[in-house]
């Protein structure tokens, strides 16, 4: 039985759960640049290195249902799958932590 959520959590869920399984291509999946995010004023700033902490950052502490996160979401799917290279992935979680107002580094 499917949980009642929208397809676009069950797209993250999905990617955040193939990421902890190893889905997609293995070793391909972590950025050539980290991104530096602040995700509230009171905690330290995170290093994301790869499309498994950016998925869960969206999924986990972006709140606001806006068109950037979802096409972030979509392209951290993609990458997991072997569709797409993390370059892609990173480009768009960038643009959706600037949207977040969470982007401390690029």
């Amino acid at each position: 039985m499917q949980p009642n959520c929208s397809a676009e959590e069950i797209c993250a869920s999905e990617a955040v759960a193939a990421g902890f399984r190893g889905g997609g291509r293995t070793g391909s999946s972590r950025f050539e640049r980290p991104v530096v995010v602040q995700i509230s004023r009171h905690s330290s700033e995170r290093v994301v290195f790869d499309i498994n902490d950016a998925s869960n950052i969206l999924l986990r502490h972006l709140d606001r249902q806006t068109e950037k996160r979802k096409i972030a979401m979509d392209a951290c799917l993609r990458v997991l799958r072997g569709e797409a290279h993390p370059t892609s992935a990173r480009r768009a979680f960038v643009a959706a932590a600037l949207e977040a107002k969470i982007l401390r580094g690029d």
